[in-house]
């Protein structure tokens, strides 16, 4: 077989949201203490988080958000733990239940952003109130001390300058008859009109050969190099670019709905007909992250990762066709019959 090799790249961002209605007062009770939060009714912008820590040291972080491949139960653990200097195993992430504080949708690439800029919240409120109780505690090694001067690591409050004059979460609450201690966290994004910008940028690039005389695509390599900000779990965020490429991949060359004029139903209603990438047809892929500092668009300077790794890469693949053959095609996705 004969082939015309061709490469391109896109560089694509999604839209930024608009802004939302005026603020709302919430009233809440936490630790017999009242609380007034102004929170805005964006729902699919507005992010609470319940924390729980109870009398062994072992932390509960509640949710309703919901895991279906993104990463998130293990990212929040992992903000969770850092949040409270807590080890993983002594942190649970709890979702996916509507009767938990109230969530933004996982959608919009908003829920690593969201939902960790909630959690670090929660915990780190929840670990600050406890560094003060331990403070102005008489009974508490830590007592008397500059609050900024105590750290927390591995579940124990101690000097910084001193590791030795310290007692764990543990030890504290037992010695002042706390069963647990709970804290609530919420977080709003910043108004869009600000003078930054507050999304990730990445840029794709695709390598494909194409033959000349049967009109057929291989995809013989992909790359994308991204600047999401902090990336929380470099594995699960990977996982789930990779499979975004592929994904893109799918739709520029295999992924069609197509419906019987005759009576209006499906004509690919299943999987024998509706045609998906296999290992076959999966290339190279090289991922690559520019590490970007941001202290403006959360607390934890997190951006998202997932449209924006799928949307740029059939444009990609589309200019590499053209850049190989000369054949501009705007209709995905791009048939044999288109190059022919």
């Amino acid at each position: 077989m004969s082939e015309q090799r061709g490469a391109a790249s896109v560089t694509e961002a999604p839209a930024m949201e608009t802004r939302g209605p005026d603020a709302a007062e919430v009233r809440l009770t936490v630790n017999g203490a009242d609380h007034v939060v102004e929170l805005e009714p964006r729902v699919s912008l507005l992010d609470a988080l319940r924390e729980h820590l109870d009398l062994t040291g072992t932390a509960v972080v509640q949710a309703a958000t919901q895991e279906f491949g993104t990463g998130v139960t293990t990212a929040m653990t992992q903000v969770a733990a850092d949040g409270l200097g807590l080890p993983l195993d002594k942190v649970r992430f709890e979702y996916g239940d509507t009767d938990l504080p109230n969530i933004a949708a996982t959608v919009g690439s908003a829920g690593s952003g969201m939902a960790g800029a909630a959690v670090h919240i929660a915990t780190t409120t929840l670990r600050d109130q406890l560094i003060d109780q331990a403070v102005e505690d008489t009974g508490s090694p830590p007592h008397g001390v500059d609050r900024a001067a105590v750290v927390v690591h591995d579940g124990r409050m101690y000097l910084r300058d001193r590791p030795d004059v310290g007692e764990a979460y543990s030890e504290f609450m037992q010695r002042r008859f706390l069963t647990d201690f709970d804290a609530l966290g919420s977080w709003n994004p910043p108004p869009p009109d600000l003078p930054y910008g507050l999304i990730t940028f990445g840029a794709q690039f695709a390598e494909v050969a194409v033959d000349p005389e049967l009109g057929i695509v291989r995809v013989r390599r992909l790359s994308g190099a991204y600047a999401p900000g902090r990336v929380l779990n470099a594995k699960t965020a990977r996982s789930q670019v990779m499979g975004g490429m592929m994904w893109g991949l799918s739709q520029d060359l295999l992924e069609s709905s197509l419906v019987d004029t005759r009576d209006g139903r499906w004509a690919n209603a299943g999987l024998g007909e509706y045609l998906v990438p296999v290992n076959a047809d999966a290339p190279d892929v090289d991922i690559e992250y520019v590490e970007v500092r941001d202290d403006v668009v959360n607390p934890l300077g997190v951006k998202g990762l997932g449209e924006l790794v799928m949307v740029g890469v059939a444009a990609a693949i589309a200019n590499a066709v053209f850049h190989a053959t000369g054949c501009r095609v705007r209709e995905l996705p791009i048939r044999i019959e288109h190059l022919l």
